[in-house]
């Protein structure tokens, strides 16, 4: 008898084993903003290894993707929220949407970078949002390339930029808060001013900066506008991904006056009311990894913040770090950040 039951337990413990071995993976949903990237093989390192699946969806760019996590509140549309950044963080924050996370991978992350104390934001990547311009299309024209923010209100260069809306788009409020930096709020000639220079001079506005890019710039062959507010890296992606032969040099250009290109970080959280809290702290390890960080140049062309982490030769090369990017802090750009936009939408669009 004792025999019958020591057999029947072990057959039980066999099979509990063997049904946990082959337990369907869990699903751990990350929702980001549209220009999020990673090579599958190293999302599919990370599934395996946590027994997951993760399911990503699109929120658009990252205002649009933080407004919608802050309308889910209390309901979350998924357990982690990528591509907040620094313009827009302290809506973020604000929001009461995010639980603190003081990540063990922080340690190489440089205390610079981590502009949130309470660790509800968690610094992934960062770069120079600045002017890009078409090296053909200024050499065809004969037409010296600027080098100020304020030669783009000059008749010369009418008609040649498009910018991103900052109510829409992070690069767009990036920009926006470049040129606050730059010209300041007070004076004979402050940022709203040039504001409507820019406009008077037939600046274009988009919505976000996949529009401006791939629809509105000359390079990419749709547009007729040479000058596009984008990433210092873009040049170095130009050519990274150029049909073969690949050129020497990129086909496109930085315009990076001092004071004028604006340092964007981008971070990650894990959202109140998560339901795989314990994989969500787990995946926010692993973006801040070397493995996911060593990844995060060639795939979104932005810098990791991860000090441990390699950066490819060709952005040493042909994605120049601004010496003197502009220079807010967030409280600043918290605090002013929807009168800014209020303000500019009165002087640009209406």
């Amino acid at each position: 008898m004792k025999l019958f039951f020591r057999s029947a337990i072990a057959a039980v413990l066999f099979l509990a084993a063997a049904g946990a071995a082959d337990a369907a993976p869990k699903v751990l949903r990350v929702m980001t903003h549209s220009s999020f990237a990673a090579t599958p093989a190293v999302i599919a390192a990370f599934e395996k290894a946590n027994n997951v699946t993760i399911q990503f969806s699109t929120g658009g760019d990252g205002g649009e993707t933080l407004n919608k996590a802050l309308l889910a509140k209390g309901n979350p549309l998924a357990d982690v929220l990528y591509g907040v950044d620094n313009t827009f963080m302290g809506r973020a924050l604000a929001g009461d949407i995010l639980e603190p996370y003081n990540s063990p991978a922080l340690k190489d992350i440089p205390p610079e970078l981590q502009l949130d104390p309470s660790h509800r934001l968690l610094p992934v990547d960062y770069g120079y949002i600045a002017l890009n311009y078409d090296k053909a299309w200024f050499a065809a024209k004969g037409l010296k390339v600027p080098t100020t923010l304020e030669e783009l209100t000059a008749p010369a260069y009418k008609g040649l930029l498009v910018v991103e809306n900052p109510a829409t788009s992070s690069p767009g409020l990036a920009f926006l808060v470049a040129t606050i930096a730059r010209f300041g709020e007070s004076g004979a000639s402050t940022w709203k001013t040039y504001w409507a220079a820019l406009r008077a001079n037939d600046a274009l506005v988009v919505n976000g900066w996949e529009d401006a890019y791939y629809n509105d710039f000359s390079e990419q062959g749709k547009g007729n506008r040479p000058i596009v507010v984008s990433y210092a890296t873009s040049p170095a992606y130009e050519l990274y991904n150029a049909p073969a032969p690949a050129p020497a040099e990129p086909p496109t250009g930085n315009i990076l006056p001092e004071g004028s290109s604006f340092k964007q970080v981008e971070f990650v959280g894990i959202l109140k009311g998560a339901k795989e809290p314990a994989l969500a702290r787990a995946f926010v390890d692993f973006m801040l990894s070397t493995t996911f960080q060593s990844d995060v140049p060639l795939q979104m062309w932005v810098y990791p913040t991860n000090a441990k982490a390699s950066v490819p030769d060709i952005f040493t090369k042909f994605a120049p770090v601004p010496a003197r990017p502009a220079n807010l802090p967030p409280a600043a750009i918290d605090a002013g950040r929807d009168a800014w936009i209020k303000a500019w939408t009165s002087i640009v669009l209406q």
